[in-house]
């Protein structure tokens, strides 16, 4: 069940917001089960066996969290974490990368001379990766004792269920918090109990709606110029600068889109989240990038990962290491495949030059050259993201390095791209995205003339959802 579906909008949210406001603030414990059960119906939505799925891991990882919170000795803990976290990964690893396991080893007994091996086709259930992370990131907070385990398995579900972060994130910690200057109480300390104020539904109802013409307007709009160049044979280069321009405004506001809906749903019903993206595109370097886009992954793969293999303790060579591994696994963790995993190698090799460089005592560019220079090479690395196979990557980045003039169909193409609605729309997106007072600030305060422009864009982007074809959030098949 998608945000932006009239079913979610005219039926879903606004029973389970009357049902969980007509339980009184101090029965908290029913008003998760409220949540619960509203979880659980938003997954099955799509599929009963994705629920089913859903209950396993939590079971699994709440009874292996108790095996490790009963554990005095760290052996004996560090065990039990293991058998959670392998599972969990082991699980994952089996949803989403088996086919693409399987496709390239085929490939390689093509080169050899033998026949492949049938490919397993799996249904990858929406959202794994999130949830995933989400008891990972618990169940290694308890063994660290940074995080007391659930009250009961009812905590733990509503936590893990919680839907308005179900599909797509943010990655928000069950006991911790992801900055040490975030002031925000845990949401195990907002289970516990949260006051539900009209400031906090107000400022919940607001971001919401700032979302939704996000996704409607502008993330729609540059999707439809940015899969009209991805799927021309031969455009000119003109033509594939402006749709990877495209793409990059279609995947942020289509991301932060998300997760600003998602923040806001959440404090609808009481409970508040951190922000995920802070004007990624106004960063001055690839690190600068990184603290200010999926602000909850970069966290978690920080915490959990880059610090486990050791951070920048172990020497220079090894703190490059580390970079890399982290960033090839946050490729493959966002897709199965060769086109996700250059991505994120193609990251790693800029925050290692930034380190090298750093090192060297070379100053880096700042400023509004650094912007443009990371923005630059950010855009870049959207292409190979963005291409359905590695060769269709080279052909594209191909055409943008060397000028050469659309061809076969070029008529059609730029009819299609560059219509006035497209052109406006990508100049709108192209102030916006390095506004320095992105819609996460601009919604603290409300005011009248902030509420009358949201109504008018929330009208505008409701007629516009009921007159365009559906799509759904990018980030869904991560």
């Amino acid at each position: 069940m998608a945000f932006t579906s009239h079913i979610f909008l005219f039926y879903f949210l606004p029973a389970v917001l009357l049902l969980y406001h007509a339980v009184p603030q101090r029965w908290p414990r029913i008003r998760n089960a409220v949540l619960l059960a509203a979880g659980y119906v938003f997954y099955a939505w799509a599929s009963p066996w994705f629920a089913g799925l859903l209950l396993a891991v939590t079971v699994v990882n709440y009874g292996l969290s108790l095996a490790v919170a009963a554990s005095e000795a760290k052996g004996s803990r560090v065990l039990w974490t293991a058998l959670a976290v392998a599972a969990d990964l082991g699980a994952l690893a089996f949803f989403k990368y088996a086919g693409f396991v399987e496709e390239s080893l085929n490939h390689v007994l093509s080169l050899v001379g033998h026949d492949a091996w049938p490919v397993l086709r799996i249904a990858l259930p929406v959202g794994i990766s999130f949830y995933m992370f989400k008891v990972i990131g618990y169940v290694v907070d308890v063994c660290r004792r940074q995080s007391p385990p659930a009250r009961s398995l009812l905590d733990f579900a509503c936590y893990v269920s919680f839907f308005p972060q179900l599909l797509s994130g943010p990655i928000q910690r069950f006991g911790t918090i992801d900055s040490k200057s975030d002031s925000l109480p845990t949401f195990a300390e907002q289970l516990l109990g949260r006051s539900q104020t009209i400031e906090r539904f107000s400022r919940g109802a607001a971001l919401f709606m700032l979302g939704f013409a996000k996704k409607i307007l502008l993330a729609s709009a540059m999707g439809q110029v940015a899969d009209a160049v991805f799927a021309a044979a031969s455009p000119g280069t003109i033509d594939a600068w402006y749709g990877a321009l495209a793409y990059s405004f279609q995947l942020y506001f289509d991301f932060s889109a998300y997760s600003e809906m998602a923040i806001g749903v959440g404090l609808m019903f009481g409970f508040e989240c951190s922000r995920n993206f802070a004007a990624p595109y106004r960063a001055e370097s690839f690190s600068d990038f990184w603290r200010r886009w999926h602000i909850s992954l970069s966290s978690w793969l920080r915490d959990y990962l880059y610090i486990q293999l050791g951070g920048s303790r172990a020497g220079t060579g090894r703190t490059y290491l580390n970079l890399l591994i982290v960033l090839l696994l946050c490729g493959l963790w966002h897709g199965a495949g060769w086109t996700f995993i250059v991505w994120g190698a193609w990251h790693g090799f800029w925050l290692i030059a930034e380190r090298w460089q750093k090192n060297m005592g070379a100053a880096a560019p700042t400023g509004l050259l650094g912007r443009c220079n990371t923005f630059f090479l950010v855009l870049l690395g959207w292409v190979i993201f963005r291409a359905a196979d590695l060769s269709d990557a080279w052909r594209l980045l191909s055409i943008m390095s060397w000028p050469q003039r659309a061809q076969g169909g070029s008529s059609l193409l730029s009819a299609a791209i560059y219509t006035r609605g497209s052109l406006f729309f990508m100049a709108l997106c192209t102030v916006l995205v390095f506004q320095p007072v992105q819609g996460f600030d601009w919604v603290r305060r409300l005011s009248w003339p902030k509420v009358v422009t949201l109504a008018i864009l929330f009208a505008l982007s409701l007629t516009t959802m009921f007159a365009q074809s559906f799509r759904s959030f990018l980030y869904f098949q991560f």
